[in-house]
């Protein structure tokens, strides 16, 4: 396994980016950012993108992290300084699953863990449409600015935990 110091993880809202990221984070002993995080404050008011971008900025200064969260338009920031790429690429159903799922679990709002449950039409629309419509911009975006970086793709609940018993195992 490759030393994984800078850690950019990405993909659809319910594939499980957070939790890959805490557990990555618990493992690697890196300090993890949830994009939400920064973006909403607690009233779900989104931070001005010029303010977003440059918090994004001062992140991936840090030697060693882990941060997840698609954001599109500021991927390119993440992509440049990391070393690896883990792409939530689970399906569809698997992705509305989780983010109903994690609804049903934690309740609306944003809690401590990293999770951030906002569902209305427009996560379910985005989740339903990522794999046409945001899947091809964020690959194009990995292969152009991330081609210097591994890259893990996970393309199951099942895959994601046997890659973080692997990623535990060889770090023991």
């Amino acid at each position: 396994m490759q030393q994984m110091n800078r850690v950019a993880v990405v993909g659809s809202g319910g594939s499980g980016k957070s939790h890959v990221a805490r557990e990555l984070g618990r493992l690697l002993g890196a300090p993890v950012t949830h994009l939400d995080a920064v973006y909403y404050d607690d009233a779900w008011n989104p931070l001005p993108p010029e303010k977003f971008e440059a918090a994004q900025r001062e992140l991936v200064t840090a030697p060693r992290w882990v941060i997840d969260g698609n954001y599109n338009s500021t991927l390119r920031i993440r992509l440049d300084a990391c070393d690896t790429v883990i792409f939530m690429d689970v399906p569809t159903r698997t992705a509305l699953w989780g983010i109903i799922s994690r609804q049903v679990r934690h309740g609306a709002g944003q809690h401590s863990a990293g999770i951030y449950n906002r569902i209305h039409w427009g996560v379910l629309r985005y989740v339903a449409t990522y794999r046409r419509r945001m899947r091809p911009q964020v690959l194009e975006k990995i292969s152009h600015y991330g081609g210097h970086a591994a890259l893990i793709t996970l393309t199951s609940r099942r895959r994601t935990r046997r890659w973080l018993q692997q990623v535990a195992a060889e770090l023991t």
